[in-house]
């Protein structure tokens, strides 16, 4: 049981658990002695654990029987025989493990066998190569030009691209297989990058968005192909202004014209045709320009028989919009049309720190001498007295909507400082402006002595999207609906300012358990949306679900006592670069394709990940 008041003292006694209507409780303790049973032996049995299969179905206590990387049976305790390996999930929640469609792993994949966070989150597969950037196919001369385009548009540190990447293909095909010959934790597949192949087929008139001539139009078609051919998960693009590279460029395919994106019409349909499968096609959008672009989706589709799939996210400046996409969005269900969009589980969020990209002091004149200081020497610096006065005093706008919601909007930015992160705080009471017309102090003040909490690691919290209400209802009302699909957690992205990583875990603690401000959903329906719906989404039919003949990728979670640990600054990237992470405590057990990962939140050590190939 949580106590009252963790996690920045918003959290409050929940209500019961589904099990026995009473609380999830015990620990998972080591195998049981074999059992003897007059049936089948099999390798592992999870034994009576409060079983959601990932359908929707309402949830059972059940025993799962798994031999090899299946699953064999499903049935009541006590009936599926011995077993040579007996997991007592008494008291426990047992899922499918979860899959994450919306992640940027396409360089990390390259060094790191564990692709944290979202392994530490219950994840057991991923998809990467979204919103257009990626780092295949790629000619030699354009390795440093694909980093910082992706260190443009998503945060990675480039210096731990530049270190960590193998760089061991040019073509889609050779990056499939180079990153299928490294061992990994999980489960992974990767979509076809428009930006990369744009910049392969027109070079630097590509990376300049020049218009595509006929002739770029039949190679991109035909390497199109050949990625879905040797298993790319689809096709993504970009077409915001939210995407620029490092030295300001705009992703190369931002204005493509219509005939450049039927280009990848055109593959998917043949893709199609020789698999069965019905492709993806994600897409970031201009969110206030989404309802304008349905008519061309819709072309799309007739055009390739494939999924669109968009970003879908409610913007401050904008923020009615969302209404005009929902009605497309029936329309589109009423005429046949697989038009879905992709809602994150919560506010998309910048966490601002001393040690991050961004916080309120980060462009003030007097905050330049100590920029690149060390975390020590900054604290220092701030609690100098003088050094602070000039601080304080000195005032500094933005040219941007987005900055000055970073830097001065202190309505709309709450003090974490160096407790868990409330991510659905009340304007009202708790933003910096409400602090400080209570307290008569300057919310300046207030943001300083925040991010100086615990030595220098306290943070802030500014929801950037999806919270215009001030509140997450409209996330609620999103996930409710028939057409959209969970997603946009960024793992592996955003480094220095978000960490969505870990959106499995507030799923299920603040969507089924812990939310205060507002309705909750029903945990079976939870489950599903990031199991049996996101794998299907991507034509991952062999898993998703807990019953026979699927894939053994389970999780055992102790749900009533499921937490995320702090948010913290990691430098565990190549060459010491560093990252937002947030861990979880409560995943009792993951496996994959079962062979257990995960025991107690630490990692067993053991890789059995695949590659995972349309």
């Amino acid at each position: 049981m949580v106590a009252a008041g963790d996690g920045g003292g918003h959290r409050q006694r929940r209500g019961p658990s589904p099990v026995d209507g009473g609380y999830f409780g015990g620990s998972l303790t080591p195998s049981r002695p074999l059992r003897h049973y007059d049936s089948l032996v099999h390798d592992v049995i999870i034994s009576s654990g409060f079983l959601v299969d990932g359908t929707g179905s309402p949830g059972r206590v059940a025993d799962i029987a798994i031999d090899g990387d299946r699953i064999t049976a499903v049935g009541p305790c006590g009936s599926l025989g011995m077993a040579r390996r007996v997991i007592p999930a008494d008291g426990r929640l047992v899922t499918p493990g979860f899959v994450d469609t919306h992640t940027h792993y396409d360089g990390q994949a390259s060094w790191d066998p564990w692709l944290t966070p979202s392994s530490w989150h219950g994840v057991t597969t991923v998809v990467g190569g979204n919103c257009g950037v990626g780092f295949a196919p790629v000619r030699p001369h354009q390795h440093e030009w694909l980093v910082q385009l992706m260190e443009g548009v998503e945060d990675i540190p480039g210096s731990a691209l530049t270190e960590g990447i193998t760089w061991e293909w040019e073509s889609f095909p050779e990056f499939l297989d180079a990153v299928a010959a490294r061992p990994h934790i999980m489960d992974f597949g990767f979509q076809l990058s428009h930006g990369a192949l744009r910049g392969y087929v027109m070079d630097q008139r590509g990376a300049r968005n020049e218009s595509a001539t006929p002739e770029d139009l039949i190679v991109m078609q035909r390497l199109a192909s050949e990625a879905l051919a040797a298993g790319a998960m689809g096709i993504s693009t970009s077409r915001t202004s939210l995407h620029k590279a490092k030295d300001g460029e705009f992703v190369p395919g931002t204005f493509a014209e219509i005939d450049e994106l039927f280009a990848f019409a055109d593959a998917l349909d043949g893709h199609r045709r020789r698999t069965g499968h019905r492709g993806v096609f994600q897409l970031a959008i201009e969110h206030e320009e989404v309802p304008d672009q349905f008519d061309w989706m819709r072309a799309f589709i007739d055009r390739s028989g494939a999924r669109v799939v968009f970003n879908f996210s409610q913007t401050r400046h904008a923020p009615d919009v969302w209404r005009d996409v929902v009605r497309q969005l029936d329309a589109a269900q009423r005429d046949g049309y697989e038009i879905l969009g992709q809602v994150a589980g919560r506010s998309i969020g910048v966490l601002e720190c001393l040690e991050g990209s961004v916080h309120p002091f980060i462009r003030h004149r007097t905050w330049r001498p100590i920029a690149d200081a060390s975390l020590e020497e900054k604290v220092a610096a701030l609690r100098d007295p003088s050094f602070r006065a000039a601080l304080l005093n000195e005032t500094r706008s933005s040219s941007t909507p987005t900055g000055e919601l970073l830097m001065s909007a202190w309505d709309r930015m709450y003090p974490v400082g160096n407790q868990n992160i409330d991510y659905e705080p009340d304007p009202a009471t708790d933003s910096l402006q409400a602090l400080a017309d209570r307290t008569g102090r300057s919310p300046q003040e207030l943001a300083l002595e925040a991010l100086l909490d615990g030595e220098g690691h306290g943070m802030l919290y500014v929801p950037l999207f999806n919270y215009a209400d001030g509140d997450l209802e409209l996330v609620r009302q999103l996930h409710l609906h028939p057409s959209t699909r969970m997603g946009l957690s960024d793992a592996g992205a955003h480094c220095g300012a978000i960490c969505d990583g870990g959106m499995p875990t507030f799923m299920l603690t603040h969507w089924t358990r812990d939310r205060v401000r507002g309705g909750t959903m029903p945990l079976e329906y939870i489950i599903h949306r990031q199991t049996q719906q996101t794998a299907q989404l991507f034509n991952m039919f062999d898993r998703g679900v807990i019953a026979p003949g699927m894939k053994a990728d389970v999780n055992v979670i102790n749900y009533d006592e499921l937490e995320f640990s702090h948010a913290e600054m990691a430098y565990d990237f190549p060459t010491g670069a560093r990252r937002l992470v947030q861990k979880a405590r409560g995943y009792d057990l993951t496996m994959v394709s079962g062979v257990t990962t995960v025991e107690n939140d630490e990692f067993t050590g053991l890789l059995p990940g695949q590659l995972v190939r349309s």
